[in-house]
């Protein structure tokens, strides 16, 4: 007599998402689920983990260990084997997420006069303009206290060098290699999230073991 296999489903767990608060978090919201039927996976992936709260904050951390037994609620004795990390960091946003236009300029303006600030100090503190003056003079063999077509080509040389440096002309990116800022906010970002899902985890753990030592006092 052949034996019933055991059903597998195969998750892969997405790093970090958003959602809007109030929104319940459902299984296809962090994860992707392959099973051996169409119909399994669409249950599966309506599956709803949790409705976000004021009292959880604006970063939850979803562990597979949460998922498993809601699975096996719905496909008993399931087999789960997971593909990569084992967790994600659910965002919850108020708002809709978009950043007024009004912070926008405010933030545009301040990094512009800020590194136009900075860039003016740094030639200041080097003398840039007699250097300017002594190479306009070895060039074309008179001095000139204000070359301004030397500043001129110079100043969009500097503007020139930095779009081609951060990959990047307003919407318009070279290639599609990583810009540097875009990497080091990568890197951030990874760091963050390290950070909370550690924070996170022992939060869990110290909250799983008070639950044990009431059930134990009780």
């Amino acid at each position: 007599m052949s034996q019933t296999p055991t059903p597998t489903v195969y998750v892969r767990m997405r790093s970090r998402i958003r959602i809007q608060r109030g929104r319940a978090v459902k299984l296809r919201d962090i994860a992707h689920v392959l099973a051996s039927s169409e119909e399994q996976e669409n249950r599966l992936l309506e599956l709803e983990l949790l409705q976000p709260g004021p009292e959880d904050g604006n970063l939850i951390l979803i562990d597979i260990l949460q998922i498993i037994p809601r699975l096996r609620q719905i496909l008993p004795d399931v087999n789960v084997e997971l593909m990569g990390s084992g967790h994600t960091l659910v965002e919850v946003m108020a708002g809709s997420g978009k950043a007024s236009k009004s912070l926008f300029i405010l933030v545009w303006l301040l990094l512009f006069f800020g590194s136009a600030l900075t860039i003016m100090n740094f030639h200041a503190d080097v003398n840039m303009q007699e250097v300017q003056i002594r190479i306009v003079e070895m060039l074309t063999g008179h001095r000139d206290e204000h070359p301004y077509l030397f500043q001129l080509a110079y100043s969009l040389g500097i503007g020139f060098g930095m779009a081609v440096f951060f990959n990047h002309l307003f919407k318009k990116k070279w290639n599609e290699e990583p810009t540097p800022l875009e990497v080091e906010m990568f890197l951030y970002q990874q760091n963050v999230d390290q950070f909370v899902v550690i924070e996170e985890t022992e939060r869990m753990h110290k909250q799983n073991q008070r639950e044990l030592n009431d059930d134990e006092r009780a």
